[in-house]
């Protein structure tokens, strides 16, 4: 175990690396330049201060690190990251890690509230539909997972809001986010819209491999021994065929938690959550080179970790698995 640790450590190191690299990469290749905006800008408003444009514009690229050649600023970015020091906004001029812990807390509350109600959702609705498989109710099941799949997350919000508003349930007060821990009510009452459709979105996923995963174990020999023992199919189906059916299940769960982090970037800027995901919209928006790349990566360490802790639980789940086998 502690072998395939290491080589999986090494392995995330290489994929945040990559993903670093990519993002500094495309960055640097699309249109635009913030130091020129800027500029611009306070030549357009009367801010300026007598220099000429060319002198405002050389100036601000020297402040803002754009002056360098683009090997030394991923030289100078590389080493920033290694130091964990990734600079600071363009916009906000403080540092991005302080930026990223001011939005961490908020897209973690949206996060584990999606991944609770998908678990809630898919695991009773799988194991319904598997033990009635073919039946009416396996098939209507099976439809709704299927519109859950197809219908994008911002629409389930969109239709819910509309309900809730409609019928007066509570009041959406997306102007000024409530604090997490200073108002747990009004909090809650902000994230469960978001955190219910990226749940149905994800929930479909995990609910359609527990399914087909629960009908292959229940036809296993074991299983049809424990019928013919005389034992009641409840106590069939809940202690041996979902227990066995759950395990390879939990692999699953990096998918739904990558589908949880692409439904936050639109729900939180559509329910104006200030969390990773509305973060980085407004830094590409405003090409903010340093808060965009730093938000990329705590987005590809979150990611790499879960996986790798997902991976480990699996293991100690069912020791039957071969760890040096299965590092791949």
């Amino acid at each position: 175990m502690r072998g395939y640790i290491v080589r999986r450590l090494l392995l995330n190191l290489v994929v945040v690396w990559i993903v670093a690299t990519l993002v500094f990469l495309a960055l640097r290749v699309l249109p635009g330049d913030y130091a020129a905006e800027q500029v611009a800008l306070r030549f357009f408003t009367g801010v300026g201060d007598g220099r000429s444009a060319d002198e405002a514009l050389a100036d601000a690229r020297a402040e803002l690190g754009l002056d360098k050649s683009i090997p030394e600023q991923y030289v100078r970015y590389i080493s920033d990251l290694l130091s964990g020091d990734l600079g600071k906004s363009f916009v906000t001029r403080r540092s991005t890690v302080d930026e990223v812990g001011r939005a961490l807390p908020y897209s973690l509350q949206l996060g584990v509230m999606t991944a609770v109600i998908a678990v809630l959702i898919s695991l009773p609705v799988g194991v319904i539909s598997a033990v009635r498989p073919g039946s009416l109710v396996d098939h209507l099941l099976r439809f709704v997972a299927i519109i859950g799949l197809a219908a994008p997350s911002f629409w389930i919000a969109t239709m819910f809001t509309l309900l809730v508003l409609r019928f007066d349930f509570w009041r959406i007060d997306v102007v000024g986010t409530p604090g997490i821990w200073a108002e747990p009510l009004r909090s809650l009452e902000l994230f469960v819209i978001p955190a219910v459709a990226g749940g149905l979105a994800s929930g479909a996923i995990l609910m359609r491999y527990i399914r087909s995963q629960l009908l292959e174990v229940l036809g296993h020999d074991y299983i049809r021994t424990a019928r013919s023992k005389g034992l009641r199919e409840r106590t069939v189906i809940l202690r041996h065929a979902v227990k066995n059916a759950l395990i390879p299940a939990i692999t699953v769960l990096g998918f739904v938690i990558l589908a949880v982090v692409n439904g936050s970037v639109i729900l939180e800027a559509m329910f104006n959550i200030p969390g990773m995901g509305r973060a980085i919209v407004g830094a590409v928006q405003s090409r903010d080179f340093p808060m965009v790349q730093t938000l990329v990566v705590a987005i590809a360490v979150g990611v790499v970790t879960i996986n790798l802790l997902i991976d480990m639980c699996y293991f100690y789940i069912d020791p039957r698995v071969s760890v040096s086998g299965s590092s791949a």
